[in-house]
């Protein structure tokens, strides 16, 4: 068999462009944002000096019990996440109507946290003198900046199928973490009061 070295050779389709994966940059930029949101909370939280308290509601007996009150309930809403999103995403049978539920349960979450954040950052700030309370203050600003990049990989295209979910469990594990180290620590030590 001879080979015509002036014969047309085959040509083979490049890559379609439309199943390219994102640009890296697209991961980067919110997970230096996350950093920044982090860093920025923690220095905040080490610079300023505690005020002591930040806010109160009537019926409450203390700022520690509307915290883990407020944090129970963000908890309550964030478990809510997990189902919906085990439905979305075929883990679990369930109404039509799970994305609504999810998206109006993270806000919810999200507008709860904000004031038990609030308080801790301004009326506590960041504190290290115990284990608990180090990974209490590490974690909550962790929290809010891996929550801040969850919310920019909602909006990007053509995202890994695998990368939203393992962004929202982080952020979940970590509010629970957080959980944990706050409010359930105030009821286990003060008890369960309002």
């Amino acid at each position: 068999m001879t080979v015509d070295p002036n014969a047309a050779t085959q040509s083979f389709p490049g890559p379609d462009p439309a199943r390219r994966g994102p640009h890296p940059a697209r991961y980067l930029v919110p997970a230096l944002v996350a950093a920044a949101v982090a860093l920025a909370l923690g220095v905040y939280g080490k610079v300023h000096d505690p005020a002591g308290t930040a806010f109160n509601l009537a019926g409450f007996s203390s700022t520690g019990a509307v915290k883990s009150w407020l944090a129970t309930a963000a908890m309550f809403f964030a478990l809510v996440q997990l189902v919906s999103a085990s439905i979305l995403y075929g883990r679990l049978p369930g109404p039509a109507w799970s994305g609504t539920l999810h998206r109006w349960s993270g806000r919810a979450a999200f507008l709860i946290a904000v004031p038990v954040a609030v308080h801790c950052l301004y009326a506590l700030g960041y504190q290290t003198y115990e284990t608990r309370v180090m990974w209490h203050s590490l974690l909550g600003c962790f929290f809010f900046g891996a929550f801040s990049a969850k919310m920019l990989l909602l909006r990007s295209e053509r995202l890994p199928g695998w990368l939203l979910p393992v962004v929202g469990g982080l952020v979940f594990a970590v509010l629970t973490i957080i959980w944990l180290t706050s409010a359930l620590w105030f009821f286990r030590t003060f008890g369960v009061t309002t």
